[in-house]
């Protein structure tokens, strides 16, 4: 008789998804429960760099993304107060044969209704309106299991949970006692039928304006029918503790020294939301037992290097192959007893490298919003000094690929004596 082990993933976004879809893979059995009473994914549109999409095409639902979303060819850096161009990166031909796949960018619920439609399939068993209140370890018959109790008092038992639940983690909260870090930044974004956009940018283009203490990101979505704009400032009323929005006033004030092509893009926004930005101080520690953290919940970041989703993605390939060396390692007859050296492991591997990104986007983004004249000449100088070959030893680091089950990441080509140096160097 085949023996399975369960998993509990709590958390229905993207990350949760992702680690179930990687676990299911493999015969686990699945459950996963999320407090909304409806499965979906706010937001606008999403980029994901091809450490993400080598594990979309890994799972078999690359083209899938493709086909809902846009390959663009180039990502480009302007000036927003000069309109100057600093950097034009192509993504596909040499970037591709690097890399090993795409750089795509997607509408964030299609890929989010991917993920979900593929477990579904799989088998994985879905829950709604569960808002857990906490998680432990217990011992069943000898054996060691972890529970999660809801609040209306539902109880669920697996061999390990993995909690995706999100910044305002409650798993996280049982493990630290940290806090979500306010960035004084806020964002506007507006993904809109392109025969509603007044003023679209290049359709081949992920296109970053940067601004002092503001910046700018224009692409299209889903082939081309929708035009994605994003628009993120520093906010006086965020900063004195105003989370709601309040009117576009302050928005159209951040923007009023940039270029006009950039002042004529804010018309394409939802000015209905604004969400402000918070991120966390990366801890060293994800893991309590049979019990683990995910995605936003173990390393919420900025979203400056456009790694969010793609980490939590990492996080699934990593918990996948490090199980698969384990728990997974008899196919008829899993090892449930290996989950909590399977949650050390994968903590000791993804934590350094979360953190570093973590904290590099942080800086990326004071480098993006440089208020000083002479400041923001150093940077267009750099900017423009990077040669394509000069990029590598930018991006290497992140994007090449990974030995999940000890962190190594290496390229198809790897630039002598620099890959691995990150943006703040």
């Amino acid at each position: 008789m085949a023996q399975s082990t369960q998993v509990l993933v709590i958390g229905g976004g993207i990350g949760g998804f992702g680690n179930a879809l990687a676990l299911l893979r493999h015969g686990a059995e699945v459950e996963l429960v999320e407090q909304a009473p409806e499965f979906g994914e706010v937001g606008a549109g999403l980029q994901m760099s091809p450490n993400a999409t080598r594990l979309l095409r890994e799972w078999g639902v690359l083209d899938r993304a493709v086909e809902t979303g846009v390959a663009p060819r180039y990502i480009v850096f302007r000036d927003a107060l000069t309109g100057e161009e600093l950097l034009r990166e192509d993504v596909t031909g040499e970037y591709y044969e690097r890399y090993g796949a795409p750089y795509i960018v997607a509408h964030r619920s299609d890929l989010h209704r991917l993920l979900m439609e593929e477990c579904e399939k799989l088998g994985v068993r879905l829950h709604n309106n569960v808002r857990v209140e906490k998680v432990e370890n217990i011992e069943v018959d000898g054996r060691a299991v972890a529970r999660a109790t809801a609040v209306d008092g539902r109880v669920f038992e697996a061999d390990a949970v993995v909690a995706a639940d999100g910044i305002k983690s409650v798993v996280r909260a049982q493990l630290s006692d940290d806090e979500p870090v306010g960035s004084e930044y806020v964002a506007y974004r507006g993904a809109l039928p392109i025969s509603e956009i007044k003023h679209a940018g290049d359709m081949e283009a992920v296109v970053v304006w940067m601004g002092p203490e503001c910046h700018l990101v224009q692409y299209p979505l889903r082939q081309g029918e929708l035009f994605n704009t994003v628009a993120v400032y520093r906010s006086p009323s965020f900063a004195a503790g105003q989370l709601v929005y309040e009117g576009d006033a302050e928005l159209r004030e951040a923007y009023k020294d940039c270029v006009p092509e950039v002042q004529a893009a804010l018309d394409n926004l939802s000015h209905v939301q604004r969400w402000p930005m918070f991120d966390r101080v990366p801890i060293e520690n994800w893991v309590d037992g049979n019990i683990a953290l995910a995605g936003d919940a173990a390393h919420p970041m900025l979203q400056y290097l456009a790694q969010g989703a793609c980490q939590a993605l990492e996080d699934a390939a990593a918990l996948e192959a490090i199980a698969a060396q384990s728990v997974f390692a008899d196919a008829q007859h899993h090892d449930p007893s290996k989950w909590h050296d399977v949650f050390t492991r994968y903590n000791a591997v993804r934590q350094p490298r979360t953190a570093r990104i973590q904290t590099t986007a942080r800086i990326w983004g004071e480098s993006w919003h440089l208020t000083g004249p002479v400041e923001r000449t150093v940077r267009n100088m750099l900017w423009k000094s990077a040669d394509r070959h000069g990029i590598w030893d930018y991006t290497d680091w992140l994007y090449g690929e990974q030995d999940y089950t000890s962190g190594t990441v290496t390229t198809a080509d790897p630039a002598p004596g620099g890959a691995g140096r990150t943006p703040s160097q």
